[in-house]
């Protein structure tokens, strides 16, 4: 497996909405939708070509999940200026989850919910 693992494919969201949930991946993110099958599941491409999936929910409650929540956590997702993607999310409306903090290795992050409460992350990683 070490010499076989080229990288991570996509994290997968189960969305009340799977329809809303993509658009606004798609509007204010900057995704595109790559594959809808009948269920309906989405597959969204990244301008990197790395793919989010957003699939319908069950009926299992949804967890009340903080950063350190055991198990996975959020979507930290990389930009170039972390100072125009604070700018583009305020006008898009994004309910920031505390302030910018740095992280290991001199990275400026940080934390925003989607619209159904998903925890995200804009990281900004030194060059």
């Amino acid at each position: 497996m070490k010499n076989i693992l080229i990288g991570v494919d996509h994290p997968a969201i189960a969305a009340d909405d799977v329809e809303k949930l993509s658009k606004w991946y798609c509007e204010v993110l900057g995704y595109k939708v790559w594959v809808i099958t009948k269920t309906p599941v989405y597959l969204l491409e990244a301008p990197d070509r790395t793919y989010l999936e957003i699939m319908p929910r069950d009926e299992t409650p949804r967890p009340e999940r903080t950063l350190k929540t055991p198990g996975f956590s959020h979507l930290a997702l990389r930009v170039s200026d972390i100072d125009a993607a604070v700018e583009c999310l305020d006008k898009a409306g994004a309910k920031w989850s505390g302030e910018e903090f740095d992280a290991v290795g001199g990275a400026r992050i940080r934390n925003f919910l989607d619209p159904e409460g998903n925890i995200l992350q804009i990281v900004q990683r030194p060059e």
